[in-house]
């Protein structure tokens, strides 16, 4: 199943150019709201495994598509997931995840033009984890029951500002201005996958291929990543977990990759589809 966000309505997508209505084909069981079908997710999945084609039909091959799940409590993020990305960064590979956070108002849809900040923005393609239960202290082995699905997303990043300050730096704000969380189009359920665990990750900078792998390649899996973020905070219906970047990163490369105004941004992952973003100068800045 792939659940969209068309014009700020939960939707199912039905073949890439159509989607049904949730609310109008539950009848009023469930509503509208993208965000909110998470903390309902089991029931909602049961529901879904029937006939849902009564439901309004809308398009969903244009340009509204939102983010599928807008509005979550926690944005977690893995840095140095994959073993080369580690390497052009130049640091040790961790021994447990090393995380961090995104704060929720940096996310945005998978379409649009994204204002860069002063400071130079760099890319990051992610695999994208939405959480559909509740969990604390769950073990690895049981970590995909606990997901609603997964998306791709990007990690915007201001190179600058997350390096800024006294060891060791906090990457928060350089990683949280307001549409640096792109993702999208659709969160796409486990089931849908011949192998969740090794998916096609890769993006494009003005039509030149940056970054590319596969999610087998990351040192600790996502059920490894719900074990320890679990061990230590409660995930909660519709958080994300961003689940770390591979090499290609523009600011690894010499001479630097950094996106600027009018550039282009494709970001894909199997099944999930693609997300396109353009950018400009915040217009605070002139």
């Amino acid at each position: 199943m792939r659940i969209l966000n068309a014009a700020g309505r939960l939707t199912i997508d039905v073949d890439g150019e159509r989607g049904v209505d949730v609310e109008t084909a539950s009848r009023g069981r469930f509503g509208s709201d993208p965000q909110a079908i998470y903390e309902s997710w089991d029931e909602f999945r049961d529901w879904a495994s029937g006939d849902w084609s009564a439901g309004d039909t809308v398009d969903v091959a244009g340009d509204a598509l939102g983010a599928p799940a807008p509005e979550p409590r926690q944005v977690f993020a893995i840095g140095l997931n994959y073993r080369e990305h580690a390497i052009e960064a130049g640091l040790e590979l961790p021994q447990a995840p090393m995380v961090f956070t995104k704060f929720p108002s940096s996310v945005t849809g998978p379409r649009g033009v994204i204002d860069l900040p002063e400071g130079s923005v760099d890319y990051e393609v992610e695999l994208v984890a939405v959480v559909g239960r509740t969990a604390a202290g769950v073990r690895a082995e049981e970590a995909w029951a606990h997901l609603a699905g997964i998306t791709v997303g990007q990690d915007l990043s201001e190179r600058e500002l997350q390096g800024a300050g006294p060891a060791p730096q906090q990457f928060n704000m350089g990683k949280s201005f307001a549409g640096f969380a792109p993702i999208g189009p659709a969160l796409v359920t486990p089931d849908e996958f011949e192998d969740p665990d090794d998916i096609e990750i890769r993006c494009s900078l003005n039509g030149v291929l940056v970054q590319k792998t596969r999610t087998s390649d990351m040192i600790f899996s996502l059920p490894e990543i719900v074990e320890f973020l679990s061990s230590v905070v409660t995930l909660y219906p519709g958080d994300l977990i961003f689940t770390g970047t591979p090499s290609g990163i523009g600011w690894a490369r010499e001479p630097k990759l950094l996106i600027s105004p009018d550039d282009d941004l494709i970001t894909a992952a199997d099944l999930v589809g693609e997300m396109h973003h353009t950018f400009r100068r915040a217009r605070n800045h002139g």
